[in-house]
């Protein structure tokens, strides 16, 4: 896109959805096809459309054969250069320009079967999913209230939103209501939040939060990064755990983590995943996945949907190492799941015990201030469904081992 094409976007997205108006307590999501309608009607509106690659460079757009003057290689290197049709390496530019590919589009196909939407759609990392939708959600008008415990991501697009914001405690959530009754007047509410707080294994209080969105006419907004594939009867994450559906509900997801591929993805109706298109700058400016990263995360999906097993072995491991630890006198909070923080309270003390588990073959993350409050350095240990009996056991004799330096 030529150069100042993003501010003049990020203008006329925010002119947009301003059009919107409030939000419809009958339909939460109003904003977002008034928004549609509003681009369509000044001519601003892209469709959706699908460009597919050949071997000999050329692009099939909607089944037309074109010569390629859009994309952003400037070697030629996909086009006829070692990186070619061969190994699918790249995707040449962003998905509004050249960048879906059949194999984007299958893949945001495959995301909306997997969580049973209407639509889905993929940005280039879940960093960008996150901010890029919270970004896109609210503005300057609107309130944005975050989980104090919420990733990086989230943060950075509230403050990149320039809505009014606002931080709670899910230990606290009459502080949350007293809150959003005394912004009842923003023209729109976001509260947003992980559904597994990623240094600490726990679960968010879901069904709490969408009840206040439903009083308060607000929207809310899931980061499922560490649930999906991990929590739910069929690894659709937190929200399928504790069986939420509603119209107030946006989620969000990495295919990163339990995927074990890269991207990010948001999920939700036509006409909301349609608005995110228009004004998630993190994707739209952004050169779409390639290929193969699309086929990786599709295997990933299906690996989840037709394996189960794998979560009640991961599920299973996990409560055995969290049992066994305790049973050691190591301070492990409430959590579940794959995640077990070990609190050891000082930095020194957690790269130290770290180290030496490194020695014996064991790798752990030490986790220490600035990525958790001062005072709560930890090891943060993740167990997966591979692990072997012998594998817990070894961890669990080496935590044994070392514990008398560590306290």
């Amino acid at each position: 896109m030529p150069p100042g094409s993003a501010d003049a976007h990020r203008d006329s997205a925010g002119d947009a959805a301003a059009r919107g108006g409030s939000s419809d307590r009958s339909d939460p999501l109003a904003f977002a096809a008034a928004a549609v309608d509003d681009l369509q009607e000044r001519g601003l509106y892209r469709p959706r459309r699908i460009f597919e690659r050949r071997e000999d460079g050329r692009l099939v757009a909607e089944g037309r054969p074109c010569l390629d003057f859009a994309s952003n290689d400037y070697l030629g290197l996909l086009a006829s250069g070692p990186l070619s049709y061969e190994l699918l390496a790249g995707a040449g530019a962003s998905a509004l320009v050249t960048g879906r590919s059949p194999s984007v589009a299958a893949l945001e196909q495959a995301i909306a079967r997997f969580e049973r939407t209407e639509s889905a759609l993929v940005f280039p990392t879940g960093y960008a999913a996150c901010q890029g939708t919270t970004a896109a959600l609210v503005h300057s008008g609107d309130a944005v209230f975050l989980d104090k415990l919420c990733h990086s991501c989230l943060v950075e697009g509230a403050r990149l939103s320039r809505a009014t914001l606002r931080v709670y405690r899910d230990d606290r959530l009459e502080a949350l209501a007293r809150d959003l009754a005394k912004h009842v007047r923003s023209r729109r509410r976001l509260i947003v939040t992980d559904g597994v707080f990623s240094m600490d294994g726990r679960l968010a209080p879901l069904p709490e939060l969408l009840a206040l969105a439903e009083q308060f006419d607000a929207l809310l907004l899931v980061d499922e990064a560490h649930a999906t594939g991990v929590f739910g009867s069929g690894g659709r994450g937190a929200c399928e755990h504790f069986g939420l559906s509603s119209d107030r509900l946006i989620r969000v997801g990495t295919l990163s983590k339990a995927v074990a591929a890269l991207g990010g993805f948001a999920v939700g109706p036509v006409r909301l995943i349609d608005f995110l298109r228009h004004h998630a700058r993190t994707q739209m400016f952004s050169t779409a996945l390639p290929p193969i990263v699309c086929a990786a995360a599709s295997v990933g999906l299906t690996v989840i949907r037709h394996e189960p097993e794998r979560r009640e072995r991961l599920h299973t491991a996990a409560e055995r190492v969290r049992r066994d630890l305790r049973a050691q006198g190591w301070t492990i909070p409430e959590s579940v799941g794959p995640i077990l923080p070990v609190h050891l309270g000082l930095p020194e003390r957690t790269t130290s015990l770290a180290a030496k588990l490194e020695t014996d073959g064991l790798v752990v993350g030490a986790i220490r201030p600035p990525t958790v409050p001062r005072g709560t350095s930890r090891l943060r240990i993740v167990v997966n469904a591979e692990h072997s009996d012998d594998d817990l056991a070894a961890l669990v004799a080496a935590m044994d081992v070392h514990r008398a330096d560590a306290v």
